[in-house]
């Protein structure tokens, strides 16, 4: 009885040849990969430059707003992780899980998109509130009433929805192409899963060359026009290919069990209460699991303990994840006060005049910075995984994930350390009155004249953060979870990245009041009676005393269990 089911479970739709399966599970995971890398290309092509577009004449958003915005969509699309895996494994399965996403993300571009030209914003958003009139005040003291925020149901509704969509595909999406390569071995899939990796930086790349490009310099509706294109695309693909897909249906959760833990070491006797109430239904549990039946209460509560000596160590890389999205938010409002040349300068001796976007000259995307922590990760990545580990590991110096995220959470504080001492440079010359106009799109900047390439080293000591950080950090949470709580593991990895995010979110919007560093409505969407660097170094504060505990509490979990944290590493390079 359970041979037949679990056939059924395995078996493509599509029919095969006797030398069909190798050839039609590559072409799976090719179609994987392709889809992976077109929701890459649509998420940056919303996420690189929305700071830009919400603090455009069309929203008259400020600053801090937008940036406050970025911050929330960038969370939620992480915190929301969990949501997507849980809905997959207890009641949707995979591939019914990411094709719902794909259309959730598909309307959602869509809206977005809607409200990048004037008639879809009165549609959804109504029309521009009119700003108060009142008695003249030719104080430069005199307060000033902030505008309210156009469109925010709105472009908030559409942003968390997406969110919901991008996040409820990077928790599924992963899982289902490895299970297309699964019956051809160990080295097969990861070899998938460095493929994969490639085909996220890939998507990031092109979307922030081509999409990054037109929302600046020809009109956001085309740009958001291509993201919603590329997320069509990927539906289409998806369901082109369904019926090469191994596909497998839901298989239940284990947060239920999880739960059920915490309330009975939390709160013994309402435990006790509940268990006697459902203890009939509980000891119905294993017929309904079978055939594939589900952990026994031991091993339950041998998971719930592994989770309670990892929760520690990833909650400690929280304050990395703040600084970790400064490079989509508050680097990008920094850079837009910076000097952004032209792409084709039309006359060397115009250097000296004044910044002016003609009709004929475009800028260089400020989203174009996140390129060079895209191209680091995709340089040396190859090169620590082919030349550094494996010379490391011959002389026996290869540092543990653990260690590895101490040194990311290094290159982290750096780069906030280096966003800062730009930021003082850029306030020297706005307080001595030395600024340039500059118009990006539609919109004026007064900026500083430095050069916007000042901001390259914050971006590639992020990059290499990253490197050192974040895939550790995945490396650390999949090596250590028991097998049936990979999942489960990995989502909180997410949404732990998320709550790093939205944190960051909360200090910006808790500085941007009344008599806070960033509060400065005087600017009416710059940042030039802002003090942003006192931002940078508190955030940098943040860091370093985090960082000091992470090491500790590191060094406690290595010594608890030093064996298999020692190995994990090496096993990898072996396979």
């Amino acid at each position: 009885m359970p041979a037949p089911r679990a056939r059924e479970e395995r078996r493509p739709l599509l029919a095969r040849r006797p030398r069909g399966p190798r050839r039609w599970r590559r072409t799976a995971a090719a179609a994987v990969l392709l889809v992976e890398a077109l929701e890459r290309a649509a998420f940056f092509g919303v996420s690189a430059n929305l700071v830009l577009y919400l603090n455009s004449a069309r929203f008259h958003w400020d600053g801090q707003q937008a940036s406050r915005a970025a911050l929330v969509f960038l969370g939620a699309s992480y915190l929301l992780a969990p949501v997507g895996g849980w809905l997959a494994d207890a009641y949707l399965g995979r591939h019914r899980a990411i094709a719902l996403s794909l259309l959730l993300y598909l309307s959602a571009s869509s809206l977005l998109a809607a409200t990048a030209f004037l008639d879809g914003r009165r549609s959804f958003c109504g029309e521009v509130p009119e700003s108060p009139l009142g008695p003249a005040c030719l104080s430069p003291d005199c307060p000033r009433a902030s505008p309210a925020l156009y469109c925010a149901p709105t472009l908030y509704s559409g942003l968390l929805l997406l969110a919901l969509a991008a996040s409820s595909i990077r928790s599924n999406l992963t899982s289902f192409g490895a299970d297309q390569v699964m019956d051809l071995g160990r080295h097969a899939s990861r070899r998938f899963f460095n493929w994969l990796y490639w085909s996220i930086n890939v998507g990031a790349v092109l979307s922030l060359l081509v999409v990054a490009f037109i929302q600046q310099n020809v009109n956001f509706l085309l740009g958001y026009g291509i993201t919603v294109g590329c997320v069509g695309l990927a539906f289409f693909i998806f369901l082109f290919a369904s019926p090469i897909f191994v596909t497998k249906p839901p298989t239940g959760s284990q947060v239920s069990s999880m739960l059920k833990l915490a309330l009975q070491n939390c709160c013994p006797r309402l435990w006790h209460r509940h268990s006697t109430r459902d203890s009939q239904g509980t000891q119905t549990l294993p017929a309904q699991r079978s055939p594939q039946p589900g952990p026994t209460p031991q091993e339950d509560m041998a998971n719930f303990q592994v989770l309670v000596k990892i929760l520690p160590v990833m909650v400690t890389l929280v304050p990395y994840w703040m600084v970790y999205f400064q490079m989509q938010s508050t680097y990008v409002l920094q850079g837009l006060h910076l000097h952004i040349p032209n792409i084709f300068p039309e006359y060397p001796s115009n250097s000296s005049v004044a910044l002016r976007a003609e009709g004929s000259s475009y800028k260089i995307p400020e989203a174009w910075l996140l390129l060079a922590n895209v191209v680091v990760v995709l340089i040396l990545v190859p090169v620590k995984d082919h030349l550094l580990d494996p010379l490391l590991l011959r002389c026996k110096l290869l540092p543990s994930a653990l260690r590895k995220m101490a040194l990311g959470m290094f290159f982290g504080f750096a780069s906030v350390v280096v966003a800062g001492g730009l930021e003082m440079e850029r306030l020297q010359y706005i307080h001595r009155n030395e600024t340039v106009s500059q118009q990006i799109g539609k919109n004026v900047y007064y900026a500083a004249p430095l050069s916007i390439w000042w901001q390259v080293p914050q971006y590639l000591l992020i990059g290499i953060s990253e490197i050192f950080a974040s895939i550790p950090g995945l490396e650390f949470a999949y090596s250590e979870a028991p097998r049936s709580m990979q999942g489960a593991i990995m989502g909180i990895f997410f949404c732990l990245s998320g709550v790093g995010s939205l944190l960051g979110s909360s200090l910006v919007a808790l500085l941007s009041l009344p008599g806070g560093w960033l509060y400065c409505p005087k600017d009416f969407g710059n940042i030039n009676n802002c003090r942003m660097d006192l931002y940078f170094f508190l955030l940098a504060s943040i860091q370093a005393a985090t960082a000091l505990l992470f090491i500790w509490i590191a060094g406690r979990y290595e010594r608890a269990a030093q064996g298999p944290i020692s190995q994990s590493c090496p096993s990898r390079d072996r396979g």
